[in-house]
């Protein structure tokens, strides 16, 4: 009797991610109301986004303000970001786990600091000037012939951290 070859197909197969970075932002791109949250399986956090979105949502007709409206364009923004980070910190987990040992130690996630106070004191900065024209101190039609400023000092920044890791 001739032995005969046989040949065994290795498939292989990719197992998907448990959460779709994609998708997540779609859903929080076209309703901005916590989907992408409740997506990631964050059902408090959609509730606090549906909370947050429908009330900058009825301040808009009552505000003749803008920030109102900036408020509700960096929430819109930040949700989809938001949505989009979660869904990859859950996959990074989830893979994390299969490949490691549970251990009873829990690794406490370091904080990583970018070394610049730029951003938190720009926003304290607004923060001011916003309070002090809703106590009319401040005209709003004045502050917004010099916004243009804030574009200057954005750029200032930037080309000062260009410089510092040149040397």
């Amino acid at each position: 009797m001739e032995e005969q070859e046989v040949q065994i197909e290795e498939k292989v197969i990719v197992k998907r991610p448990p959460k779709s970075p994609g998708l997540a932002g779609v859903l929080a791109f076209f309703f901005p109301f916590g989907t992408g949250a409740l997506y990631n399986s964050q059902f408090k956090k959609a509730a606090i986004f549906f909370f947050v979105f429908a009330g900058l949502v009825s301040l808009q007709p009552s505000s003749p303000q803008p920030f109102v409206a900036l408020m509700l364009a960096g929430f819109y923004f930040y949700q989809i970001f938001d949505a989009v980070q979660t869904a990859k910190a859950i996959n990074r987990s989830s893979l994390h786990q299969k490949l490691e040992p549970v251990t009873d130690i829990e690794e406490i996630p370091v904080a990583i600091t970018s070394g610049s106070i730029f951003w938190g004191i720009s926003l304290m900065i607004l923060g001011g000037i916003l309070l002090l024209a809703n106590f009319e101190v401040i005209d709003y039609d004045t502050l917004w012939e010099f916004w243009p400023i804030a574009v200057i000092f954005i750029g200032l920044k930037l080309v000062v951290d260009y410089y510092k890791q040149k040397s």
